[in-house]
């Protein structure tokens, strides 16, 4: 890489230290990406890094891809290049920016880890239910693979949104939209034997709304839910990530599967 390529990213990197603190990892990564470019510029297209055009900018991200570069990358790749480039006409230094009307690929987001019915069976039967607690987590196991409620819809629920003889849950949602959710059979007769044989104990006289109260008659936190089911799932074999969305996706996968 030339000298003045070599000033010209000294300064942009010192810009970027200055106005937004980023960190020296950060700061390397930046290098790397713009010192890759100009080798590329200098050795394919015979062109410097300050005058590359949008077209020179296209077919380098098309040769990383051809090269195996995920989207990611391309997306971080353009992402430098462009606030370089930014920087450029900012500071004078040429005054059109040539990765303007580039489009970045599209991210997709990695579907969660999902579990076999074989395996939710296996972790809803986890919980010993001649004791209380035992009794609450396997009616909490239940309703949420059976309804596909929300963890914070879950732990936060209350006695007045149930409605037991109709077998469905009155939850307010995103948006103060309001939803009501069948249970099932299944997740029924275990909420409605938790609540006979459970509920009463684990409050020891505590005068709480709250459906499943954990310490001192207070909801259970997101987290203490979490643990809770990573617990069950070792008990029950399941040694893969798992976490509340992980049951929430079995739910809405083995739907599908059953048409």
């Amino acid at each position: 890489m030339n000298k003045t390529a070599d000033d010209q990213l000294d300064r942009f990197i010192d810009a970027l230290w200055l106005e937004s603190g980023l960190s020296n990892h950060t700061l390397d990564a930046y290098r790397r990406d713009l010192s890759g470019f100009c080798r590329w510029l200098e050795d394919t297209a015979g062109s410097k890094l300050i005058s590359a055009r949008r077209s020179d900018i296209q077919a380098y991200l098309g040769a990383r891809v051809q090269q195996g570069a995920s989207p990611r990358t391309t997306a971080r790749l353009l992402s430098s290049l462009r606030r370089f480039y930014r920087f450029t006409v900012r500071e004078g230094l040429r005054i059109d920016e040539p990765t303007r009307d580039i489009e970045a690929p599209r991210i997709g987001r990695p579907l969660p880890d999902s579990l076999s019915e074989e395996q939710v069976s296996n972790l809803l039967s986890a919980p010993d239910t001649t004791i209380p607690r035992g009794l609450r987590d396997r009616a909490m196991l239940e309703l949420l693979y059976a309804t596909g409620l929300r963890v914070s819809e879950l732990v936060n629920l209350e006695l007045h949104q149930m409605n037991l003889q109709a077998g469905v849950i009155r939850v307010i949602g995103k948006g103060s939209k309001e939803r009501l959710v069948p249970m099932g059979e299944e997740a029924l007769y275990h909420l409605e034997n938790y609540l006979d044989q459970g509920r009463a104990e684990l409050l020891k006289r505590t005068d709480t709304s709250v459906v499943f109260p954990g310490r001192a008659g207070r909801a259970l936190t997101r987290q203490a839910f979490w643990y809770l089911i990573r617990r069950h799932a070792r008990q029950a074999g399941i040694h893969s990530h798992i976490s509340p969305h992980t049951l929430r996706h079995a739910f809405a996968t083995h739907l599908l599967n059953h048409g």
